[in-house]
């Protein structure tokens, strides 16, 4: 059998005993565990499904297969399937004895009214498959825990490391490579409970705060209580702060904020064994010992699961406001852009979408009435105050025309602010709306110098022309980081042959251009073997050193960034 047959074999047997376990009981609301992209809403799920033997044993028929086929593949009596991609590196995790006994004393330990531990056939698709996501390794968690503290992730960890069961981490699920997967099985660490603000210090402009509010929530929070005080970094409107600091995440403002490092203060990790330690403490700066907010920030869930960090706010600007700008190439574009970066005027945002992407935009109608000019097109924010605005665009006005640009637009109120980034907004969500019955989309990104970053979108659209592949490119042009949507239908091979030699070539390239396989996707499970590339065996073998030290049994997020082996 091979592997592949046999871990589908493995879910449908585990699905159908896990749902003997859950007849007559209340189902969890997993239409609420599946965040809502447009607005990053989602409610709390309900109380777990009361755990019990027939559970237990549905769980654990599940593990055992997932044990045995790995087993087989290390020994070598099945074949290496390339969707488990050097499997036979790994260590051996909880046979299906081991996984019962785990989840049991879990729940023992845990103890209280609520059952934090949830086998719902529904909920373990939900954490281990995404529909966002350009990877989808085979497999599903076994079990979902939902702690609420971090004494209970604590003890969560302990007694998987005693039973080498594999953690993963999960906070927004909006991650776009295979991030929160679970090839190997084991327990789903869902924080939905843990998303409170645990202190705000308005004097010393900081927050602490738990893994799972929203980006969105903690400014809407900080508005209500009228701080004049917010989080700058801006990614898809369903992030989580777990998943932002697991994947040092950016978005619109890192042209002015920078990326997630810089925010994050402090943060309190538990580690895979189970200790909880706090990287430092709560000064501005510090000098003291390694810098372990730099280790764990981007790792992934992979060295140990946060559970509290502490975030730097800053000041509301006292004027904003929206400029939109079209050229007659993405060269021009590119060469406004770069003007604009070279003579230091602080824009706050800087936004290139190509004529393709304005094209999905209009065929959308997520932004109707307004019909956008499908050219390439700079989107600009700017923030200050009201004499800094007005001047900067002016400034940006002037280097647009001397560029080609053509058809400046500035917003003049709230409204108009609304309307103009709409577009920029709307981006994603108008591509996945024209997926028709088996397509989907590859979202995939890169980063380069960015003077480079019109080279390298101008071959990379004339490849996806050549290929026939329909395909939009966006980006975050003023630090060089860029964006490919292409849809795809899954079902024809040879379409999907040509959607990964196009995003091999692309990576290729920015590793030319001296940049990055991804500027803030991060590796996850779809681009460990570009992360090879680009850093080669020593470097990677340094992270695998780190990895073994804080994670022996590498049970923590398995499978992502790299593999134990080379």
């Amino acid at each position: 059998m091979s592997a592949t047959r046999l871990l589908r074999a493995a879910k449908p047997i585990g699905r159908s005993l896990v749902a003997l376990n859950n007849t007559g009981r209340q189902r969890f609301a997993t239409s609420a565990l599946r965040r809502n992209p447009n607005t990053g809403s989602g409610e709390s799920p309900k109380q777990a499904s009361v755990w019990s033997y027939p559970g237990v044993m549905a769980v654990a028929a599940t593990a055992g297969l997932f044990g045995w086929g790995m087993s087989e593949i290390r020994h070598g009596s099945l074949p290496k399937a390339m969707l488990f991609d050097s499997m036979h590196s790994y260590p051996r995790y909880a046979s299906m004895r081991e996984m019962e006994q785990a989840l049991r004393e879990i729940r023992q330990e845990v103890g209280g009214t609520e059952d934090i531990i949830s086998t719902d056939p529904d909920d373990l698709h939900a954490h281990g498959y995404s529909e966002w996501s350009t990877s989808n390794p085979e497999g599903l968690p076994v079990a979902v825990a939902y702690p609420r503290s971090t004494e209970q992730v604590s003890t969560i960890a302990r007694i998987c490391h005693k039973y080498r069961v594999p953690i993963i981490p999960y906070s927004g699920g909006s991650s776009l490579e295979g991030n929160f997967s679970a090839p190997f099985g084991g327990i789903s660490v869902d924080f939905a409970y843990m998303d409170k603000i645990v202190q705000f210090n308005k004097n010393d402009m900081d927050v602490v705060v738990q893994p799972s509010i929203g980006w969105q929530d903690l400014n809407e929070q900080l508005a209500n209580v009228e701080s004049g005080l917010f989080f700058p970094i801006d990614p898809g409107p369903s992030a989580k702060i777990g998943g932002m600091i697991g994947t040092n995440c950016s978005g619109t403002n890192a042209v002015k904020y920078g990326t997630m490092k810089d925010w994050v203060i402090n943060l309190t990790v538990v580690l895979a064994d189970g200790t909880v330690i706090k990287t430092r403490r709560r000064p501005r700066k510090s000098s003291a010992g390694y810098n372990l907010n730099g280790l764990f920030v981007g790792s992934e869930g992979t060295l140990g699961l946060v559970t509290e960090a502490t975030l730097k706010l800053t000041v509301i600007p006292e004027e904003f406001s929206v400029a939109v700008v079209t050229f007659p190439s993405i060269r021009d574009a590119a060469s406004a852009a770069a003007e604009v970066m070279q003579t230091g005027i602080p824009v706050a945002a800087m936004e290139i979408m190509d004529e393709v992407q304005m094209k999905v935009v209009n065929m959308g109608g997520a932004t109707a009435p307004r019909v956008w000019k499908e050219l390439p097109t700079l989107f600009f924010k700017f923030s200050g105050t009201k004499a800094g605005v007005k001047e900067n665009i002016g400034l940006v006005q002037k280097i647009t025309k001397a560029n080609k640009g053509s058809n400046f637009e500035f917003a003049k109120d709230a409204r108009e602010q609304k309307l103009l980034w709409s577009a920029r907004k709307e981006s994603l969500w108008s591509m996945l709306a024209l997926r028709k019955e088996g397509e989907e989309v590859w979202s995939t990104d890169v980063a380069v110098p960015f003077s480079r970053l019109a080279d390298i979108i101008e071959v990379s659209k004339k490849e996806m022309d050549d290929l026939g592949l329909f395909a939009s490119i966006l980006g975050h042009i003023g630090d060089g980081n860029f964006h490919e949507s292409i849809i795809y239908n899954r079902r024809d091979k040879a379409e999907v042959n040509k959607v990964e030699t196009c995003v091999k070539n692309m990576v290729k390239r920015a590793l030319e251009m001296e940049g990055t396989c991804t500027g803030e996707h991060s590796i996850g499970w779809g681009k460990k073997e570009s992360l090879l590339w680009e850093v080669g065996p020593d470097t990677l073998g340094v992270m695998r050193a780190i990895k073994a030290a804080l994670d022996p049994n590498w049970i923590m997020n398995p499978g992502k960034i790299f593999d134990r082996q080379g």
